[in-house]
């Protein structure tokens, strides 16, 4: 039990770090960040930070991919059902606040060598949507990259890095429920435009 405890308390240590460091990133992005201030919240050595994560970049980059793995375990893509895809996203968004701030940081801050795995997965979505289009199960109206893009778009566009949308909670915002019907609505047009039997849209 005690040969094992150096393990179990090194990974509590990476994980307070992991926690930390994302309130430290949706806040003040990569550039803004402090390692000293993520060292402090997390109540470990500095240099512990280096040691298990390099530098402050890798950190970033650590923490964006651990919780987008947890957003694929969470709402696993469905082409077969884009409007409950963008619900489940859209969901995911108003409850993750400081993940979306991390998101939008990302895709002002972050360098190559982040984006790899990211790509990955979009371009996993992509051919997803094309096998469905194929099959006749999604229409054919846009192009899967434009249709997966304008899904994800649609499902944040609420979210709080939105430059966009009014707060929820602002007069100009309409109920949390009447947004999501009609966000379901708007997904389910797209993902029928040009399905046999109904009219072709130029999308492509």
């Amino acid at each position: 039990m005690k040969k094992n405890q150096p393990i179990r308390n090194a990974q509590a240590t990476k994980e307070r770090i992991l926690e930390a460091a994302l309130a430290e990133f949706s806040a003040h992005g990569i550039a803004g960040a402090r390692v000293d201030r993520i060292a402090r919240t997390a109540a470990c050595n500095k240099n512990l930070i280096y040691i298990y994560f390099q530098d402050k970049e890798t950190l970033f980059t650590t923490v964006l991919l651990k919780h987008l793995r947890r957003i694929h375990d969470e709402r696993p893509f469905t082409p077969d059902d884009l409007p409950g895809y963008a619900a489940a996203v859209f969901d995911w968004a108003l409850a993750n606040p400081d993940l979306m701030r991390l998101l939008a940081w990302s895709a002002l801050e972050e360098k190559a060598k982040g984006k790899a795995e990211r790509l990955a997965g979009f371009e996993a979505k992509f051919a997803a949507l094309n096998e469905a289009q194929k099959s006749g199960r999604v229409g054919t109206a846009f192009r899967p990259q434009f249709l997966l893009i304008a899904v994800m778009s649609l499902a944040t566009a609420w979210s709080v890095a939105s430059p966009f949308a009014p707060p929820l909670h602002s007069k100009a915002a309409k109920p949390h429920a009447a947004l999501r019907r009609s966000l379901i609505e708007a997904v389910r047009l797209l993902a029928t435009a040009g399905k046999a039997g109904r009219p072709q849209r130029t999308g492509k």
